[in-house]
């Protein structure tokens, strides 16, 4: 048995993605993922669930977004662009942004819920890449259907990149000197408890 409307979850291929969509499931929610690459999701052990719709589309199209939407009640915006070239991941983020709103008001949805970054957006230390996260934030909540934003700083679990980013570090420079311009204090969050949050929205 599932439950009623269907939720759209973008960024299903994702770390975080990948893990919720699984759990969205055996709460009996029936997902559309919205995804570049369909056979990424086939190919996983839920890759075929009965309450799972898989569509084809790209958050940078309008048109694929809008289809994508067609029924949902509720989106998760998992989607982060990780271009290296600050212009191009940022222009992408934010047109990204402005298509799940479209899609979101036009489909009539009842909230959208984003996983962005933590940090204070006045911070002249701020990376381009948390800049960009909150300037997402702020395109979400301009928008006429309601935002439930969720921040998180570095993901603790198996796959994640910065959770693998830094045991690499570890593992092979158990001591390492820093520079003195590196005090950014992390908060971070073990993967299970992102996905209790989400899950709980």
């Amino acid at each position: 048995m599932t439950t009623n409307g269907r939720i759209l979850v973008t960024g299903g291929t994702g770390y975080v993605g990948g893990r919720l969509i699984p759990r969205l499931l055996d709460r009996g929610y029936r997902i559309r993922a919205m995804v570049r690459s369909p056979q990424k999701l086939l190919a996983r052990p839920w890759g075929h669930h009965e309450a799972l719709e898989i569509l084809p589309g790209d958050a940078l199209d309008p048109v694929s977004f809008l289809k994508a939407g067609e029924g949902c009640r509720t989106a998760y915006y998992l989607i982060h662009s990780m271009n290296a070239h600050k212009r191009q991941f940022a222009e992408a983020d934010r047109q990204a942004a402005e298509n799940m709103v479209a899609c979101a008001e036009q489909n009539g949805m009842q909230r959208i819920i984003y996983l962005g970054g933590l940090g204070d957006k006045d911070h002249a230390g701020l990376s381009h890449h948390l800049r960009s996260r909150h300037e997402v934030e702020g395109i979400l909540a301009r928008g006429r259907v309601p935002v439930t934003n969720l921040r998180a700083a570095m993901i603790l679990g198996s796959g994640s990149a910065s959770f693998e980013m830094l045991r690499y570090l570890i593992d092979r420079l158990p001591i390492m000197i820093t520079p003195r311009w590196l005090r950014t204090p992390c908060q971070p969050i073990a993967i299970s408890n992102v996905l209790d949050y989400l899950a709980g929205c």
